[in-house]
């Protein structure tokens, strides 16, 4: 596999009875020990340059932030998102596309909804919007080292689960394109509910590592000033981008509906 830059998003721009995803008042966190590790990939683009790392032990979301979640948040604060106070979020439908009306209770524009889906990730929500959520909870988001240590830990694996991407369907909601395509082979032709794959774990139980939405982390993307890194892929892009190594970098006041995140936390 080449080194060349891929694009997996613009440049520009378990079960419920297992792990309680059903309960918005408290997040399921996962204990990371913390310890060494390679970061990176040697087959992946130029900006994935394999490098020891070492991160402290802290904790994780088990699961991304869900749309009953956020909702609690936003009865509890009164908060606006940066897609409502702008009046627009991006969505795919062929090509990105600034969609008016589009933000977290109508994701794909005035015209959708989230109704009956109070256990998807919730998307169209900035870096900005997600760190207030995370403030909230009294959590963070994750740093890139350790977002990418909770998905692979200390093996080189390549995905959450280990080193090869099976068939739709079998641990992740994905697609078959880098960016972007809705694709129902898996079951779910955009989000799927929150931990609905759970033989894509990572080595610490972590679920969603790879798929269903992009993740916002706290670390800005090298060399892009003013952008911030997002991890693991989403519903509209292939194996590639779904690696635990691969980084994407958005500015943080824009909001996508292939993009959510997970918050962490010390241990």
């Amino acid at each position: 596999m080449s080194r060349r830059s891929r694009t997996c998003l613009p440049a520009a721009l378990l079960f419920a009875a297992l792990i309680g995803l059903g309960e918005a008042a408290e997040p399921a966190m996962a204990p990371v020990p913390g310890g060494t590790f390679v970061m990176g990939d040697s087959e992946g683009d130029a900006n994935e340059t394999p490098r020891p790392v070492t991160v402290a032990p802290f904790r994780i979301m088990r699961l991304e932030v869900t749309n009953r979640q956020f909702a609690a948040f936003v009865a509890a604060t009164g908060q606006r998102t940066d897609a409502e106070d702008s009046g627009a979020g991006y969505v795919w439908d062929g090509s990105w596309r600034l969609v008016p009306g589009a933000d977290w209770r109508h994701p794909e524009g005035p015209g959708s909804s989230i109704v009956a889906k109070d256990d998807h990730p919730v998307v169209q929500v900035s870096a900005r919007d997600a760190t207030a959520f995370c403030a909230w909870r009294g959590l963070r988001l994750p740093g890139e080292a350790e977002w990418e240590f909770a998905a692979r830990g200390t093996d080189g694996r390549r995905y959450p689960w280990g080193m090869e991407f099976p068939g739709a369907g079998a641990r992740a909601n994905s697609g078959t394109v880098e960016c972007c395509a809705a694709d129902a082979d898996d079951g779910y032709s955009r989000t799927a509910p929150v931990g609905r794959f759970p033989a894509g774990a990572s080595p610490f139980g972590i679920l969603d590592m790879a798929g269903n939405v992009w993740e916002w982390t706290a670390s800005p993307f090298p060399g892009k000033p003013g952008l911030i890194s997002l991890r693991g892929g989403g519903w509209g892009n292939n194996p590639y981008c779904l690696r635990a190594a691969y980084r994407h970098g958005n500015p943080p006041d824009i909001a996508l509906d292939m993009v959510g995140f997970r918050c962490a936390g010390d241990p």
